[in-house]
């Protein structure tokens, strides 16, 4: 079984020191059934004078910082080891009421399972396009409509590095035909929630495996979707690969909102000239534990 070590590493530049304000961080990733972290360390610089972890009610990990002294950088340094056990999405495992779409019941049994039905979206365009995936009759069979519709993203959609903040809306993905990773997943996120499935965002990291290496390297922070599926529960499809499974994927923050999943956010006190520059490095090995 795998085990995944992960850096990531934040760097932010200031031309003199200037005061920080609350910093919170989602960088610790989710102890669920197929990954569990074995060690966990998170270096800041300067040294915070508060330095606190919570859970959120999804089981996010979640730090807070507060700084006492000024600085001209700030620096985060999170390093991970895990134990990863890769899975696949198999039919044998979905519950039999729940193969063939629509399931009138689709959030009995689970608490907390509505909000993640509910639309994002009212463009009629998107509806359409998420209902081509149904039979004639309105009629599918969940685990092809998830496949094909995973897929079709990563075939008809240019996935793109796009650097702006914020998110797409749906629509505009939908015009554009492109977007980032969090982009795409907004607009499937969307689109299956027009059809009523209960789908929520994922951040994290991709694993980039180099097969000219026994210990492998490479990533880079990712975002991605998972749909709650009666019988295997959470299921991950990635439509900016069209991969199904959390293979290569670690999964950090599970999210009802993208804006809820950053993995980095806070204040600093100066003048917009202070700010030089931020850097972002991230770096996953794998190795398998023997």
């Amino acid at each position: 079984m795998p085990i995944l070590t992960v850096r990531h590493v934040t760097t932010y530049h200031y031309r003199q020191p200037v005061a920080f304000g609350e910093h919170r961080m989602m960088l610790r990733p989710r102890d669920d059934d197929d990954q569990k972290v074995i060690e966990s360390a998170l270096d800041i610089t300067p040294e915070p004078s508060h330095l606190a972890w919570t859970q959120d009610s999804f089981g996010n990990h979640v730090a807070t910082a507060r700084f006492a002294e000024p600085a001209a950088e700030l620096r985060f340094e999170s390093t991970i080891r895990l134990d990863h056990a890769p899975a696949s999405f198999r039919v044998a495992d979905i519950d039999d009421l729940a193969r063939t779409y629509p399931f009138a019941d689709a959030a009995a049994g689970t608490p907390g399972l509505a909000c993640f039905i509910a639309p994002t979206s009212s463009d009629p365009k998107l509806d359409r396009w998420a209902a081509g995936f149904l039979r004639a009759d309105g009629s599918a069979d969940i685990c092809e409509l998830l496949v094909e519709m995973t897929q079709t993203i990563k075939r008809t959609f240019k996935h793109v590095a796009r650097h702006e903040k914020g998110i797409q809306d749906p629509s505009q993905t939908m015009t554009l035909a492109s977007g980032s990773c969090r982009d795409l997943a907004v607009f499937m996120i969307a689109a299956l929630r027009s059809l009523g499935i209960a789908a929520r965002f994922v951040s994290g990291y991709l694993h980039l495996a180099d097969d000219d290496d026994d210990n492998v390297t490479g990533g880079n922070t990712h975002a991605w979707v998972q749909v709650y599926v009666r019988g295997p529960g959470w299921v991950d499809f990635d439509p900016s690969s069209g991969m199904v499974g959390n293979q290569n994927l670690v999964r950090v923050a599970v999210v009802h909102e993208p804006r809820d999943a950053l993995p980095l956010q806070g204040t600093w006190i100066g003048t917009a000239s202070d700010h030089l520059a931020m850097k972002v490095a991230v770096k996953v090995t794998a190795a398998v534990d023997t």
